[in-house]
């Protein structure tokens, strides 16, 4: 049988079952077990009824689950499998991590030498298929019923209750815990298991961080998706010791330290991906929280264009890191993606003419042929250190993580007036602040406006599901809101002068999205995210204001007659092509 031999995605892509309504009516009618007549009228009873096609089925028992699942199983050419009274070894059930098992409405049920059997209501789910025939090699899927894998699912919680018994019932509070007990603890393969899982399904589901937050009577977790921060599971209180020695030990700190501060990193790597996990813990009244940033550094480097960057935006930073020497600034709160856009330019200029020289901290990504040192501020390791050592290790281009300083600042605007392209980010608001921002720092103003090239400015939107982005028209209600919040009338005109809309176009009358929530998406309505953003190109007349100490407004109004893009706007340009929502851009810019 087919199934028996190694899933090719390509193939199945085209020809996997997705239960519409055009799929299911054709199962039914295939298998003769209605006619199409009989169709046509429950189809006009379950609009009536505001259903779909499936739950109405269901719902008034015109067919059973089961026999509905067998023929989509038939219509797919899928083995079909009943689940609901099966008990499945638990080393078995444990390959498929409970929380992807309940995310992705797949679970394994059987496995010999060579093979995983998996069950799934959701056939067309390719990514996860993909992801675990990378980890167990080769798979047989199997349709199953909801109902059935529900029951299956209540295993996971029965296994985990009695694996966790033990830790349960532990006497001694984590605070009177000896290094040799918490050494027991973290080894002990209930809490190895919880944490392996912890740290798997973080990588799974995209997560930047990992939040372990001990309460009063609990555990919580919590992972940031796309920048927002949701909740994972729930684990007993009597778990926190061992989950923390766990990381303690993976991070090589003090296990018996629970007053101070504590920081490490500690590295994942597999065949399919290498992360870096930078970990952070700090005593609270609870316990100890645990913070862990995840770092991709197998990760391939995006273009400019799977940044976010337009056509017009991108001209200007192509002609301007071009040149031989300068600064080229990022700026934006943390968290907004500054590094990366910094790594995109210079894998673009990373060439074997030149010379690239980083400091960092961290060192987030690995580039080849990029000289990458990392600041280690407790032996004098700093940013300003670490620039002038860089300046004697001839470089063409150099790149320093921050400007956090006037040292900093003044060494990389030196180094740029003497012959390098210098990049490196700052924390303002806009644009036009930076200016500001680096005469604050004791930068004097001919310097300024002789050395900066562009200043690009940026957020991070979360972008619509492309399977649940529905359009719609804003009410005047709405609009009238909105018109509170922001000036409307000035970004109208702003969008007509980039020709994103037409002048005789109206707020009520464009076409606006939003995200209802699926599968897909986990019922968030957006799955990954992108860049907004705004450039200040310093041409020679920004740079004659910055040379008179103009004020930001001025510089702003300049900036904007000469084609600046305002960040806003460039938000709003993206929700009217859908690819974000108004509410989003509002978010991320603070309206």
């Amino acid at each position: 049988m087919w199934y028996t031999k190694r899933i090719n995605l390509a193939y199945w892509a085209q020809k996997i079952l997705m239960l519409s309504q055009d799929k299911i009516i054709k199962a039914l009618v295939n298998s003769k077990t209605l006619e199409a007549s009989e169709i046509k009228k429950i189809q006009a009873e379950a609009k009536t009824k505001k259903l779909s096609l499936e739950d109405y089925l269901l719902q008034e028992k015109v067919v059973s689950e089961s026999k509905l699942y067998e023929n989509l199983a038939k219509q797919a050419q899928l083995p079909f499998v009943d689940l609901k009274n099966s008990v499945i070894r638990k080393d078995i059930l444990l390959a498929i991590p409970e929380p992807i098992a309940q995310t992705h409405n797949i679970i394994a049920f059987d496995r010999d030498d060579t093979s995983v059997d998996l069950a799934t209501i959701d056939p067309d789910d390719l990514q996860t298929f993909e992801f675990l025939e990378k980890k167990f090699g080769k798979i047989k899927l199997h349709l199953t019923t909801p109902t059935s894998l529900k029951e299956v699912i209540k295993q996971y919680h029965k296994s985990l209750r009695a694996e966790f018994e033990a830790l349960t019932h532990e006497e001694s509070a984590a605070g009177e815990e000896g290094g040799a007990k918490l050494q027991e603890l973290a080894q002990d393969i209930p809490i190895v298991r919880l944490v392996d899982t912890m740290l798997e399904y973080a990588i799974f589901e995209r997560a930047s961080d990992i939040h372990i937050e001990p309460t009063d009577d609990a555990v919580v977790v919590r992972y940031r998706i796309d920048g927002i921060l949701r909740d994972v599971m729930t684990l007993p209180k009597n778990l926190q010791a061992g989950i923390v020695a766990r990381v303690k030990i993976l991070s090589s700190l003090k296990l018996d330290e629970h007053r101070l501060p504590q920081d490490g990193r500690f590295k994942i790597k597999t065949k399919d991906y290498e992360y870096s996990f930078r970990v952070s813990i700090i005593p609270v009244f609870n316990g100890e929280k645990v913070v862990m940033r995840l770092l991709q550094e197998s990760g391939q480097i995006l273009t400019l264009e799977q940044l976010g960057f337009s056509q017009k935006t991108l001209a200007i930073v192509k002609r301007n890191i071009v040149k031989p020497h300068g600064m080229i600034l990022v700026t934006g709160p943390t968290g907004s993606g500054k590094t990366t856009t910094l790594y995109s330019i210079m894998h673009i200029l990373n060439k074997p003419e030149v010379n690239i020289s980083t400091i960092e901290d961290p060192i987030e990504y690995r580039m080849p042929r990029v000289n990458q040192s990392q600041v280690n501020p407790r032996i004098g390791f700093t940013f300003a250190n670490g620039l002038r050592s860089l300046l004697r290790q001839d470089p063409d281009i150099m790149m320093v993580g921050e400007i956090r300083d006037s040292e900093t600042a003044e060494i990389a605007v030196h180094s740029a007036m003497t012959g390098h392209l210098v990049l490196s980010t700052l924390h303002t608001n806009d644009a036009v602040g930076t200016l500001p921002r680096l005469s604050q720092m004791g930068i004097p103003s001919f310097l300024i406006s002789s050395t900066v090239n562009i200043v690009i400015a940026q957020r991070l939107v979360r972008k619509l599901c492309n399977e649940c982005k529905t359009a719609y028209h804003l009410s005047k209600t709405a609009a009238a809101e909105l018109a509170e919040k922001i000036n409307i009338s000035q970004i109208w005109q702003s969008l007509i002068d980039a020709k994103a809309i037409k002048t005789s176009d109206k707020l009520e009358q464009v076409n606006f999205y939003h995200g209802a929530g699926c599968k897909q998406c986990g019922q968030q309505g957006y799955k990954g995210r992108m860049g907004i953003y705004e450039i200040l190109e310093v041409t020679p007349e920004i740079a004659e204001l910055i040379l008179n100490n103009s004020p930001v407004e001025r510089l702003q109004t300049k900036a904007i007659a000469q084609g600046m893009v305002p960040i806003l706007v460039d938000g709003w340009q993206k929700a009217l092509t859908g690819i974000t929502s108004i509410e989003e851009v509002l978010r991320v810019t603070k309206e």
